[in-house]
This record gives structure tokens, C-alpha cells and sequence, in this order.
């Protein structure tokens, strides 16, 4: 009976760790993601808190064209009050009743005052002020709105760089696990020979430290790739846990540019938003000498009003209607506005050096995007020839220790070339594809999908 109630027991815990195991298998699988470049850019596009707050530029620009197109609506005011007073002493001219030739009458007494009034003005001429603050805003909405878009892209070159750690990281993990399998294999291999007295100790000590060489750099390699995956998941809003894995063919077809790095600048001046953004700041600036100019000028506008006004026991005002056209000038805007359309030429100045600032940035970025590109194409092909180099070597130089020509030393060196040799060129493809990217960035022409817009 004891027998039996100790299996029960063992079962039931059996099947409560079961239970308990299985959602955390379930959750650790639903962490594994192979992610495609395309879906790294979608995901850090929806995430990117640099571009929630750039579309809070935008809303807040968007406002001020708001406000600043309400500036030419009436403005309309009520207003009323209801006024306890004193008896003050009310001396009337007018005669207030009866016929008696002396005139006069005793005077109302008055305690209290009420009365309302209503009034509209539609502005008509403001020297243009308002004209010229609509545009103004509506220019800075619309270089708000290139500024988001420039923040896009490098949201997307952003992306590209850390989904190419990853992809690095990836390949320096599957890498240097291969060329430890073949430690293992070599230590396992002089160890037998050294027992048969084939090759000495000394040759034994060096496999087996270029083996803990090697694992050495597999547990560098693998932090590599757990900080590059932290850096992945934190850019695309995935929990840490996520452990991503990235397409290996996004790196294997590599751009072929066409063009020249002054065909790639004068695409640049044409598409950069950057540039579209100073040169709507410039028609803003320009809008705010208009604007601060206005004040030179008289304002002009249609005026309408309504009145009612009661005096107890004295006067009562019912119906009182008024329109007409009201001018407001101010001498003092003859030296006053002076000081503000200096102020506005400042910033138009200011907005035009930089202009000529940015002209000068996208020609040294432009080439030395462009020289990036044409080096990194020719370290592939300096790679895939130094990988049949180190190969061939390899092979060589184990024939020649094998048959006593070549020491262990040689061979562990010529390994050490041939697995270097490989690491370059799969870091190579990846560091090409972004050099092409930042090409394009630079160009101002990086669609979503991480290629040339347009295409």
C-alpha cells in the first residue's frame, strides 16, 4: 500500500512538472524568428520612436497653419454686466416732463446700471500680416513633413546596418563552430600519433592550445551575436528574449552601380529632403519679412456691433445697432517694426548659409559614400580569390607536414589563414550591400524595401 501510494504521488508530480514545462517550451519556440531584411525595416518603421516623434513635429506644424488660417476669421465678443452704484447726483439737461416754463424736474434716482454689447470685426487689410503668416506656416509645415521623411530613411539605413551585425555575428558563430570541430578532430588525431610516438608532445601542446584559441573566439563570437540580437529586437520593438535569425541570401547578390558619383550627386540635389526641407524654410523666412514688413501699414476692418444699456428710473437702450469700416494705425511701427524685419532677414540669411552648408555636405558624403561602395565591391573579389589562396594553402602545407616538410606550427597558421580568409568575404557581402545602401540614403532615393526608390 505504501509502494502504491509513494507511485501515485510520483506520478502526480510527474504530471504537475509536465504542465508546468510545457508553456515554457511552447514560449521558448515562439521566440526563434527567422526575419527577413524587408520585415526588419517594415517592423522598426512601426516602432521607431524617432519617428513618433517626428509625427508630433508634423501635428504640431499642422496646428500652426491651423491657427494661423483662424487669423482671418471675424472676431466676435460678447460681453455684459450688472452694476450696483451709489444715488449719484443726476443732473439732467434735457426736460424730462410737464410744461412749466422754469424747466427741469427732480432728478431720477439711480441705484444700478445693467447693460450688454455684442461686437464683430472681419479683419480686410492687415499689410499682409496675415498672408504672410499662412504661408509662412504652411512652409514649415510642409519642411516638418520632409524632415520626417529624411528621419525615415535613416531609420531604414539604421536597420540595415544592425540587421548586418547580425548577419555577421551569424556567420562568425557557424564559422568558427566548423573550424572547432576540426580542433577537436586534429587534437583528437596528434593525440594518437603522439601515443605512437609519430609527432612529439610539443606538436600535441600546439593543436591543443590553437583548439582553446578557438573556443576562446566561439564565446567571443556568440556574445557578439547575443548583443547584435538585443540591438535587433530593440530597433523592431520584438521582447529580448526573441532570438532572430536573418536571411543568408540577402547578402548574396550584390549591387552593380552604374553610375557615376557626379550622376549620383545631381540625383542627390534632386531628391535629398533634407534640401527640399531648407528650401521650404527659406520660402517660410522670406514669408516672415513680408510679414514683419506689414506692420508699416495700416489695418483695416469691417465692424459691427449691438448695444443694450438699462439705467433704472433714468434710460433704457434697446436696439442699438452698429456697423461700419475701422482703422488702426500706430505711428510707433515707423521705428518699432524696424527692429523685427531685421530680425526676419537674419533668419533668411541664417537659413541660406545652411543651404550652402548642406550643398558642400551631400558633395563630400556623395563621394565618400560612393568610394565606400567601389572599395568594398573590390574586397569581395580580393576575398573570393584570398579564399581559393588559402585554401590551395592549406592544402599544401597539411600534405607537407604530414611528410615531415612543413612543422605543426605551418599548418596551424595556414588554418588560421584559410578560416580568416573565409570570415572576410562573408563580412565583405554584408559590409557591400550597406555601402550601397548608405549610397542610396546619401542620394536621398532609399525606398522601404532597402533598394533604390524608383525601382
Amino acid at each position: 500500500m505504501k509502494l502504491n501510494s509513494t507511485y501515485r504521488r510520483l506520478w502526480s508530480l510527474t504530471v504537475c512538472a509536465l504542465l508546468l514545462t510545457l508553456p515554457y517550451l511552447s514560449s521558448q519556440a515562439q521566440d526563434k524568428k527567422s526575419l527577413s531584411l524587408k520585415e526588419a525595416i517594415t517592423l522598426s518603421i512601426q516602432n521607431s520612436k524617432e519617428l513618433k516623434l517626428s509625427k508630433t513635429k508634423i501635428d504640431a506644424a499642422l496646428a500652426s497653419v491651423k491657427t494661423a488660417n483662424n487669423s482671418q476669421l471675424p472676431d466676435v465678443s460678447v460681453s455684459a454686466s450688472y452694476l450696483r452704484i451709489n444715488e449719484p447726483n443726476v443732473d439732467l439737461k434735457l426736460k424730462v416732463g410737464g410744461s412749466d416754463s422754469s424747466g427741469g424736474g427732480s432728478s431720477p434716482k439711480v441705484n444700478s446700471v445693467a447693460y450688454a454689447m455684442a461686437s464683430v470685426s472681419l479683419p480686410i487689410f492687415s499689410g499682409f500680416i496675415i498672408q504672410s503668416q499662412k504661408e509662412s506656416a504652411r512652409y514649415l509645415a510642409e519642411a516638418a513633413k520632409l524632415d520626417a521623411d529624411k528621419d525615415r530613411e535613416a531609420v531604414i539605413q539604421n536597420t540595415i546596418n544592425a540587421y548586418s551585425n547580425l548577419y555577421k555575428a551569424q556567420q562568425a558563430v557557424t564559422l568558427v563552430q566548423e573550424n572547432l570541430k576540426q580542433q577537436q578532430q586534429r587534437v583528437a588525431d596528434f593525440t594518437n600519433l603522439e601515443k605512437n610516438g609519430i609527432v612529439a608532445r610539443n606538436d600535441l601542446l600546439k593543436v591543443q592550445l590553437q583548439q582553446s584559441n578557438v573556443e576562446v573566439s566561439l564565446l567571443e563570437a556568440e556574445s557578439n551575436l547575443k548583443l547584435a540580437n538585443i540591438a535587433m529586437n530593440l530597433l523592431l520593438g520584438l521582447p529580448e528574449t526573441t532570438t532572430l535569425t536573418a536571411d543568408t541570401t540577402t547578402f548574396e547578390q550584390i549591387p552593380a552601380g552604374t553610375k557615376a558619383a557626379a550622376e549620383w550627386e545631381q540625383i542627390a540635389l534632386q531628391n535629398r529632403k533634407d534640401a527640399a526641407a531648407l528650401s521650404a524654410r527659406e520660402r517660410a523666412a522670406n514669408a516672415g519679412i513680408k510679414a514683419a514688413k506689414g506692420e508699416y501699414y495700416p489695418s483695416v476692418a469691417l465692424t459691427g456691433g449691438y448695444v443694450a444699456l438699462s439705467v433704472p428710473n433714468a434710460l433704457t437702450v434697446t436696439n442699438a445697432l452698429n456697423a461700419g469700416i475701422g482703422v488702426k494705425y500706430s505711428p510707433s511701427s515707423l521705428w518699432k517694426a524696424g527692429s523685427k524685419v531685421t530680425e526676419a532677414k537674419i533668419r533668411m540669411q541664417e537659413v541660406q548659409v545652411n543651404e550652402e552648408l548642406l550643398a558642400d555636405n551631400i558633395h563630400l558624403s556623395i563621394n565618400k559614400a560612393y568610394q565606400d561602395y567601389l572599395v568594398n565591391q573590390k574586397k569581395i573579389e580580393a576575398y573570393m580569390k584570398a579564399i581559393d589562396q588559402a585554401s590551395e594553402n592549406y592544402k599544401i602545407v597539411k600534405n607537407k607536414q604530414e611528410n615531415n616538410l612543413a612543422t605543426t606550427t605551418d599548418l596551424l597558421e595556414a588554418d588560421v589563414a584559410n578560416v580568416q580568409a573565409r570570415l572576410n568575404y562573408a563580412f565583405a557581402k554584408a559590409d557591400a550591400v550597406v555601402a550601397y545602401t548608405k549610397l542610396l540614403e546619401t542620394a536621398g532615393v532609399l525606398n522601404e524595401t532597402g533598394a533604390e526608390a524608383g525601382k
